[in-house]
């Protein structure tokens, strides 16, 4: 717990402005810790008469870090097949590796994953560490843990990235808390604090109304999950060389109190705008449901498929499997045409992968425009006609 030495407190309020939580006031000239302290220590460590200490937990600090080297992605594998959330993984992790000159690994579990660790250094990895056994043909929260655990003690990396898939979200946090490590979920972007190799893990907060950038300083390895579609992989290189090593898992590591009788797939939703190379998606700016029609009309000329902001999905215009953003699907077309979508941070933080963005909004100052490539200023209902029809004249000749 966070004590306060009332003694040596100054009640200068600096550990309240730290506090992103609010969990610490000033009253009566002393700090006071709410219930909803976090021990996460930013006011710890910006109290400069030290007045806050922590009490019967133990901060990691200093001298054991210079020991933990490397940056590791989890390359998921199931049914068959190397998840694309894999690569896209090895895409950040290369330039991550890259800033801290270090190696960029990437840990395979599955049984019969054939090339699919040539596939990963062709990808951008330097050495993939492979356990290939029957035993981890269906996923299992305790067997998985065990192994990435053992895998963790013995090798050090400083930095795990995973997948915020169904799988990653399943057994990395059991990691996270066995190894006592911070973990930042559904990130959308990583990058090397120059000063000190920290990685800097930004991600959506408070609803999605702000972005925060958190640091795991005192603590290694330092982890992260990352959901598809927001990183971009690296093109397939087969000339790249990398080093595999084949991990035999011991009956111990393959020891579950769970048993998993059966796998069953869902069956896939129609509507996959995550597979599509271009979306044209409408938002709260269309009025109503009939606004859809008109951004069908597009998105058939387009050869694309419709999708929508959450504003137009709980307005009950269009179905959730459309939505795109922090509560909905992350997108990373071709061609992203925004309709009528003002560009709060929820919905940006999943298209913003995008390889072009086209908005179109009558608001001249709609945050969407600071992330488009193109913007439109003017009424959709005025515009998509003539869009439409320039398309259809231009396909026509």
């Amino acid at each position: 717990m966070l004590k306060i030495d009332e003694t040596l407190c100054i009640g200068c309020g600096l550990c309240e402005e730290a506090c992103p939580f609010g969990a610490i006031k000033v009253e009566g000239g002393t700090a006071v810790v709410g219930d909803n302290c976090t021990l996460c220590g930013a006011c710890v460590d910006v109290c400069e008469v030290e007045a806050l200490r922590f009490e019967g937990v133990e901060r990691r600090v200093g001298k054991d870090l210079a020991d933990w080297s490397g940056v590791w992605v989890f390359a998921e594998f199931s049914r068959g097949r190397l998840a694309p959330v894999a690569l896209e993984l090895l895409g950040i992790g290369r330039r991550l590796a890259d800033a801290r000159g270090v190696k960029l690994t990437a840990v395979l579990f599955g049984h019969m994953t054939g090339n699919s660790a040539e596939q990963l250094i062709g990808h951008g990895a330097d050495q993939v560490y492979r356990v290939d056994n029957p035993g981890l043909e269906l996923f299992s929260d305790e067997v998985y843990e065990k192994i990435l655990l053992d895998l963790i003690s013995t090798h050090q990396p400083e930095i795990v990235l995973a997948g915020a898939t169904a799988i990653g979200r399943s057994f990395i946090p059991g990691v996270a808390t066995t190894v006592d490590a911070g973990l930042t979920a559904d990130c959308t972007g990583l990058e090397i604090r120059a000063e000190d190799g920290v990685l800097l893990q930004t991600r959506p907060a408070f609803g999605g109304n702000i972005m925060a950038t958190i640091v795991c300083p005192h603590t290694r390895p330092q982890m992260a999950t990352v959901r598809p579609k927001v990183m971009k992989e690296l093109p397939y290189s087969a000339d790249r060389r990398g080093e595999i090593i084949d991990i035999m898992p011991t009956p111990r590591q393959l020891t579950s109190r769970i048993k998993v009788l059966e796998s069953v797939q869902e069956a896939q939703s129609k509507v996959n705008i995550q597979e599509s190379d271009i979306l044209v998606s409408g938002g709260r700016g269309l009025d109503n449901e009939k606004g859809f029609e008109l951004i069908g009309r597009l998105a058939e000329v387009l050869g694309a498929k419709v999708s929508a902001s959450r504003a137009a999905v709980d307005a009950g215009w269009i179905p959730y499997p459309h939505q795109v953003g922090q509560t909905g699907k992350t997108v990373a077309p071709k061609l992203y045409i925004a309709c009528g979508i003002s560009g709060a941070i929820q919905h940006v933080a999943g298209m913003q992968s995008s390889e072009t963005i086209v908005a179109i909004n009558r608001d001249a100052d709609a945050p969407i425009f600071t992330v488009a490539d193109y913007g439109i200023v003017g009424d959709l209902y005025e515009v998509l006609p003539k869009l439409i029809e320039a398309i259809e004249r231009r396909r026509g000749s």
